[in-house]
């Protein structure tokens, strides 16, 4: 699509599909085309190119340029990325995302509203992570995306409170961001008779979406005034008072400096972050909700990832986000979502931080692209197989004799260096979980072997009045703990299906070096 004026003298012409076509003198006005390229190689680095007849002046508003769209979806999304979502069968999409919400500043936060409608009329802003946004991926846009991959959103709103510590405080002065979140709901689940549903069908989707989850919010212990409390409890009375089915996630644990759950109210869910840089940092949390209380609100891990790896992750990372999940799933009563992050990154010129000749922002990523193709990490294949492969009741397990490793925990946050090392820890090198499919009997057990030597387990299965001598095993296994997949070698290290015999009551497998396998038993 082309936005276009004239100015000067000349007048400057642009192809249409009916060939072309004189550019209205003093007005914008918006050019369609389909192009058909003729034959050659698919490139990243193929042009499109715009040229004029004569000399003159061209400005240009909008272009966008898109290749064929994931279920054909105007304004949709790259097939192959979401593909790779799809294979993953997510339940949920958070969104708009973390940082992205909050904005540096008030004035460059989301602002849903400028996010809808006709793109080329968003006026875009600002993002915090160094680029500008045009916001064709709007609020609308996300929800299509949810749509397409049967997925619910998670509905993250603006709280007031913005990274470079600009904040609103509760009371009148933030009751125009409380009604703007009830506008926001409204847009999503409201039918054609709300005003915001009827908008919403007149973008483009007549029928409303269905919400479970609002979070208020994103990363708000970050603000150094600790206003969220009264923040949170404005946002909160307000919401359950009007659309008393909705589940609220907090963004501060309650307890916190400025958080009274007395006061503030108790949240449905507290999202929890998390960004250890080294697999001992992670595996040392593996058991970590083992020992949570039950009381209390729910608890949602809304950003994970071991950042090990540039610009996905490496197999050392897969096995400790493994090592990870194991917790999380063995304890589903408690942690009832978590999602990755960052889920995508460009590679065609990684670079570091806010350089603006990078195309990522973040050294460690799930899934990997450029203009013409993608691949998956080693993380991403760890979290399809943990997605995919599950039962629906966590079943109780124990272990006996489980080889340990060395750790040493790096000193302590803004150490000056003259602050003793901390004592090493011994941190498992195995790590499981089992969970079965009540309706089918099948038993899905969990192993993640994070040591470079191949480890014998013995199993024994209890309380199963039969087991079958086979079933099938999926395993992701690499040849060192460095190995990763890239552009090049985008299937360097992928699940492998194979079957699994032998199998009863007591048996024993072995592990691969460096391997997660997930073992689907049948039992009755």
């Amino acid at each position: 699509m082309l936005l276009a004026k004239r100015t000067g003298a000349s007048f400057v012409t642009v192809l249409k599909p009916t060939g072309l076509r004189h550019i209205s003198p003093t007005t914008w006005k918006k050019y369609e085309a389909i192009l058909q390229t003729k034959a050659g190689a698919s490139s990243k680095d193929n042009q499109f190119t715009l040229t004029t007849t004569s000399p003159g002046t061209v400005w240009l508003q909008q272009v966008s340029l898109f290749p064929p769209t994931y279920n054909d979806r105007p304004n949709g999304n790259r097939p192959d990325l979401m593909r790779f979502l799809a294979a993953m069968k997510p339940q949920f999409l958070r969104l708009p995302g973390g940082n992205y919400l909050e904005g540096d500043t008030i004035a460059q936060r989301f602002d849903w509203k400028k996010t809808i409608g006709d793109i080329a009329q968003r006026p875009g802003h600002e993002s915090p992570w160094g680029y500008w946004s045009t916001d064709g991926l709007g609020l609308l846009e996300f929800l299509d995306w949810c749509e397409d991959l049967h997925m619910q959103p998670v509905l993250a709103i603006y709280a007031g409170y913005s990274l470079r510590q600009n904040r609103i405080a509760a009371g009148p002065d933030l009751q125009p961001y409380v009604q703007d979140a009830f506008d926001e709901i409204d847009y999503v689940t409201g039918d054609a008779a709300t005003p915001w549903g009827a908008r919403r069908a007149q973008d483009g989707h007549p029928a409303p979406f269905a919400l479970t989850y609002v979070e208020i919010g994103n990363e708000d212990a970050f603000d150094h005034a600790n206003t969220y409390g009264a923040r949170f409890a404005q946002f909160y009375d307000a919401i359950k008072a009007r659309y008393p089915q909705l589940q609220i996630i907090s963004t501060v644990a309650p307890g916190h400096s400025g958080f009274n759950p007395a006061v503030n109210h108790m949240p449905d869910l507290v999202d929890e972050h998390l960004y250890p840089s080294s697999e001992g940092q992670m595996e040392a949390r593996a058991d970590e909700f083992d020992h949570r209380p039950r009381s209390g609100p729910k608890i949602f891990v809304g950003e994970w990832a071991t950042r090990l790896g540039s610009p996905t992750t490496n197999m050392t990372a897969a096995l400790a986000d493994a090592a990870w999940m194991t917790g999380m799933e063995r304890n589903s009563d408690l942690v009832l979502m978590e999602c990755y992050a960052p889920l995508l990154v460009n590679v065609s010129h990684p670079g570091t931080g806010h350089d603006p000749a990078s195309s990522m922002q973040w050294p460690s990523n799930l899934i990997g692209y450029d203009a013409a193709t993608s691949y998956g990490s080693p993380s991403y294949y760890a979290q399809k197989m943990f997605s995919t492969h599950h039962g629906d009741v966590v079943l109780a397990t124990e272990a006996h004799d489980i080889p340990t490793w060395t750790w040493q925990p790096p000193p302590p946050n803004h150490s000056t260096g003259t602050a003793p090392a901390p004592p090493s820890k011994q941190l498992p090198s195995l790590f499981f979980d089992a969970t079965r499919d009540s309706a089918t009997g099948r038993l899905f057990l969990k192993l993640v072997n994070r040591n470079g030597t191949p480890q014998p387990v013995n199993i024994d299965i209890t309380g199963a009045a039969t087991v079958s001598p086979k079933g099938e095993v999926v395993v992701l296994k690499a040849s060192q703990g460095d190995a990763t997949n890239t552009l090049e070698y985008p299937t360097h290290i992928v699940p492998v299906s194979e079957p699994l015999e032998g199998i009863g009551p007591h048996f024993t497998r072995d592990l691969p070096p460096y391997s997660i396998s997930v073992l689907e038993i049948e039992t009755k």
